[in-house]
């Protein structure tokens, strides 16, 4: 990753929590503990942030807590294509007028467009989804209430009787912080709570998640592997992964890369 996009990363996470630690820092750009520090002393110097113990701070720290986690527009430029050929792949499931859940996310936010075409009934707490389709296809769109967190541009509700619990869905489809073999994980604990609920309505969990997902880790468990009942990836996951998830049960669907299938047609060529 560039020094000006882990740079824009940094001041990002910094205004979007109190403190922002190395270790925190080190999961959203991927690059090491020393990589990071010397990021932050340069950032301190360049007064546009704090450099403190473990970590840095706003100068002006947020009056308003985000959640903990990449922002959206940084993931949105992340893997793009597999995160396509995933989208696609998880729409091809779907038939006209199923009723399905949406969470936010920037590989689930793919789904809008080979939607375009349908005409589906569609439950989302993602903001630019729901937008996306209004504008550009006949799919009935329902948004859930409560708080839109700007970085991730997904709107939360901490309370039990928002209209969620009036949503039924034969399928929810999501991303995540990542996959392990304690099951799905995301970053943050009010995103834990929003989103248990909408897999709640839902009759099957389809999970899409590229390759580099299965080697994230948090320290917080969304569901178990027993509550998946499909996993849309990538060609680049490992046979050990694919191992693990065929022997939970769950049903694997690997979706080719454009790029992969030139080489295929190349190769037989």
């Amino acid at each position: 990753m560039h020094e000006k996009e882990r740079h824009r990363i940094i001041l990002s996470a910094v205004q979007d929590r109190p403190v922002a630690s190395v270790v925190d820092l080190c999961n959203l750009t991927g690059v090491s503990e020393a990589t990071i520090r010397r990021d932050i002393a340069t950032l301190h110097v360049q007064k546009k942030l704090r450099r403190v113990r473990g970590g840095a701070e706003a100068l002006s720290p947020p009056q308003f807590v985000g959640l903990a986690g990449r922002p959206f527009a940084v993931n949105q430029t992340i893997r793009i294509k597999q995160k396509q050929a995933i989208a696609r792949a998880a729409v091809a499931l779907c038939e006209d007028g199923d009723p399905i859940i949406i969470n936010g996310g920037t590989t689930t936010f793919q789904m809008v467009h080979p939607l375009a075409t349908r005409r589906m009934q569609v439950f989302t707490n993602s903001f630019p989804i729901a937008e996306h389709l209004l504008h550009h296809s006949k799919n009935t769109v329902m948004l859930s209430g409560g708080v839109i967190y700007r970085e991730q541009n997904i709107i939360l509700s901490p309370f039990d009787n928002d209209v969620t619990r009036n949503f039924y869905a034969r399928r929810m489809f999501m991303s995540a912080h990542g996959l392990g073999p304690l099951g799905l994980m995301e970053a943050d604990p009010l995103l834990i709570q929003a989103e248990q609920k909408l897999i709640g309505q839902a009759d099957e969990l389809v999970v899409l998640v590229d390759s580099a997902k299965f080697k994230a880790r948090s320290s917080l468990i969304l569901c178990p592997l027993a509550r998946i009942h499909t996993v849309i990836t990538d060609d680049g996951i490992t046979d050990k992964t694919a191992a693990m998830l065929e022997s939970a049960e769950i049903r694997l669907i690997v979706a080719e890369t454009a790029a992969s299938r030139l080489q295929e047609d190349e190769a037989a060529s």
